[in-house]
């Protein structure tokens, strides 16, 4: 049984597409076609629905799947821990960062590539759920995403830092001479706020409740970068972690909350499973000894 052949059928199912997925693996769609029909011939087995494209996984390619995964992944961290021992640790960690945690992206992997001059960071934007998903899918080393809120099962996690709530505005909104404010008062402000499907909002949103109030946006959105090309507008004010104040532009002015605010701990995590990932374990050593400017 070829490596290949098993990421052939990964990566299909992955981009659901034939064509996409040759592309991916860097080969022709027939090569591709040849290589899943081998799998399928040495497994005994139909592993994929076809009627001139992709249609999914039949039932016996899902049951592979798993297994496929954790091949892919005990393969490339054998790769890893063997140029351990003959050298520098070398290879790509590939790590999911929700987008709270953008700000302390950068550091992390200036950290990462002192330590490691061999290894490359391929970072991805997910939510909190779909780095939990892709760690236990193998598609993942490690991951940056709020460690108590809704914590994530079967990983080990490093805190990293504490993010706190802001209020956002334009330069030439009403409350940018202003240094402080209350919850209330912002809600009583046209909002822009991430959806609910993200977990930043759902920790605002249950904080809010716990005081007997209720944010309702005016227009909703899944970046922070289109939160503030609202904000920027002059017609909306929006909430969003303290971590970012140190990239915002010029235009923008932060408004602490006053009253005892909540703190919600950002940290990095890796699957809980042997044997460790070198990159992964890598990467959570860097973790612990990382120093950042928000950090509190």
């Amino acid at each position: 049984m070829q490596i290949r052949h098993l990421e052939y059928l990964v990566t299909l199912e992955r981009e659901g597409h034939f064509a996409r997925a040759a592309a991916r693996c860097n080969v022709s769609q027939p090569t591709l076609s040849s290589g899943l029909s081998a799998l399928e011939e040495q497994l005994g087995a139909r592993l994929i629905e076809r009627d001139r494209r992709y249609i999914g996984l039949t039932a016996e390619g899902r049951a592979v799947l798993p297994w496929a995964q954790a091949m892919l992944a005990a393969h490339t961290n054998m790769s890893a821990a063997a140029s351990v021992v003959r050298g520098p640790l070398k290879g790509t960690l590939r790590l999911g960062a929700i987008p709270a945690s953008m700000p302390s992206v950068g550091h992390f992997a200036r950290a990462m590539r002192e330590a490691h001059r061999g290894v490359e960071v391929d970072i991805r934007s997910l939510t909190s759920r779909e780095i939990e998903a892709e760690l236990a899918a193998f598609r993942l080393d490690a991951g940056i995403t709020y460690i108590d809120h809704d914590p994530p099962a079967n990983v080990s996690a490093t805190p990293l830092y504490a993010e706190r709530p802001m209020l956002v505005v334009a330069h030439g909104h009403h409350m940018a001479q202003m240094a402080t404010t209350r919850f209330e008062r912002a809600l009583e402000e046209p909002l822009c706020l991430l959806h609910q499907g993200m977990q930043n909002r759902r920790i605002l949103d249950e904080h809010l409740a716990a005081r007997g109030l209720t944010a309702a946006p005016l227009a909703t959105a899944d970046s922070y970068v289109a939160l503030l090309a609202l904000a920027r507008s002059g017609a909306f004010v929006t909430i969003m972690p303290d971590s970012y104040r140190t990239l915002l532009p010029d235009w923008a002015h932060t408004l602490t909350f006053e009253e005892p605010s909540y703190e919600s701990r950002i940290g990095l995590i890796i699957p809980d499973r042997l044997p460790r990932s070198p990159l992964g374990e890598a990467a959570a050593a860097v973790a612990r000894d990382l120093d950042l400017p928000f950090d509190r």
